[in-house]
């Protein structure tokens, strides 16, 4: 069996009176690429900013390499360093330029020099093909290309396990396949992906572990082939079906 990274164990999440997420478990193992498919306000996103304690969890555990990260006093940025996040609404910089954005998280969170943490940013800004755009600003660049230098940012970190929230909702449809093409190439070079989506397309050909949430909770898990071709929760094959007709 693979090293499990993450281990989400009895996760739940309350704002006030309304609770969201309600006994959530699942494991994330090297190499897995989750997509956590569901309609939305099912608690897919609140599920992700909690594993990145953007939220923090109103019970439950969340285990980083065997270790509860809930349990420990501070350090909040050191995990989030390995677990790294890639928004829908880019977050990037917008007074930095392209470099500048891949650089800043290593030289202080890392705190890494500068020389080796630029060679770091030109690595990955290379493989998403955004190097020709190192001294643009965000707001020079379409949707696609700010979202692919979010995850060059993300990768120069050097995460255990990368988080992308809805990462193609808020792009043009046109800018879409650019980006879920380096995801689709990040996956096949072995990246660990936990993945909020709406791209059937993806969860179904890219995933290797597929979960669907519904009001909450996780509804049904498995492989692509069992939840797309043979869902054993009516509800599961309701929301499919709706999805697969667009």
């Amino acid at each position: 069996m693979r090293d499990a990274i993450l281990q989400v164990n009895h996760l739940s999440k309350s704002f006030g009176t309304h609770q969201v997420l309600r006994d959530i478990d699942f494991t994330v193992s090297a190499g897995d690429v989750t997509s956590i498919i569901g309609a939305s306000g099912s608690g897919k996103s609140t599920l992700l900013r909690c594993i990145n304690l953007l939220e923090i969890p109103t019970s439950g555990e969340i285990l980083f390499h065997g270790e509860n990260i809930l349990s420990r006093k501070g350090g909040a940025a050191k995990y989030r360093s390995k677990v790294g996040m890639v928004f829908q609404s880019f977050n990037l910089f917008n007074n930095m330029t392209v470099l500048e954005n891949c650089i800043v998280g290593q030289t202080k969170v890392l705190k890494k020099g500068r020389e080796e943490s630029r060679e770091q940013a030109m690595k990955f800004l290379t493989k998403v093909g955004m190097a020709p755009f190192i001294n643009a600003k965000p707001r020079q660049l379409s949707g696609g290309q700010k979202q692919r230098v979010a995850i060059a940012r993300a990768l120069a970190m050097e995460p255990a396990v990368l988080l992308f929230d809805e990462p193609t909702s808020a792009l043009d449809p046109e800018m879409v396949g650019e980006v879920l093409s380096v995801m689709r190439d990040l996956a096949g070079e072995g990246l660990t992906m936990l993945v909020v989506t709406h791209e059937m397309a993806f969860a179904r050909d890219v995933s290797n572990h597929v979960v669907f949430m519904r009001d909450g909770v996780i509804w049904e898990e498995g492989g692509p082939q069992e939840i797309f071709v043979s869902p054993r929760k009516e509800e599961t094959r309701e929301f499919l079906s709706r999805f697969m007709e667009r």
